[in-house]
């Protein structure tokens, strides 16, 4: 098999403003020293704007498409709709810390995915143990100082407090099963 090294190539650009390969390209360059790299780059051409390649497809893309209209309602009905009230740092104490009754907290972000995903189990959850235990969201973003305070560094954190004291955590996105074994144990 017999092999040819080039010495120069010239390819012919649209544009007569870019610099034309000399004849020790780059080509040239590297067959000689073949480990080193291209001492120098070409400048690439840059783009000046878009054209359309039919007037039929420019006056398709100048022509307003109607609005969509949105035809999706939702409704919930009065028995299935519940609110998990809002704990804040201000009202801790007087809301968790002195309860006569057992408190699930869950810490939570707006930004966070899993959080989002446990959400309708703790609205199950304050539905079913309605009388027996009170359940809250408290939002770390907007009350830091209670998140610190019991160590929160990953949410969803769900805690269960009795008698003011923090008696289980449970970290992450779990099934409501989960959850109601560990309430099971403090009611």
């Amino acid at each position: 098999m017999a092999t040819a090294v080039l010495e120069s190539v010239v390819v012919p650009r649209p544009s007569s403003s870019l610099p034309r390969p000399s004849s020790s390209s780059c080509l040239h360059h590297a067959a000689s020293s073949f480990p080193s790299p291209c001492p120098r780059s070409l400048p690439l051409p840059t783009a000046r704007g878009l054209k359309l390649a039919s007037p039929a497809r420019s006056f398709r893309s100048l022509t307003p498409t109607p609005p969509r209209r949105s035809s999706i309602v939702c409704e919930a009905q009065q028995e299935t709709a519940t609110e998990v009230p809002v704990v804040t740092d201000g009202d801790w104490q007087s809301v968790v810390i002195e309860s006569e009754t057992p408190v699930l907290v869950e810490f939570w972000a707006p930004w966070c995915g899993p959080c989002r995903m446990i959400h309708p189990i703790i609205d199950e959850v304050a539905k079913q143990y309605a009388g027996k235990l009170k359940c809250y969201k408290l939002n770390t973003d907007e009350s830091p100082s209670v998140a610190t305070q019991y160590g929160i560094r990953s949410i969803p954190t769900v805690m269960i407090f009795k008698d003011g004291d923090k008696k289980d955590a449970v970290i992450g996105a779990v099934p409501k099963s989960t959850l109601t074994t560990s309430i099971e144990k403090f009611l």
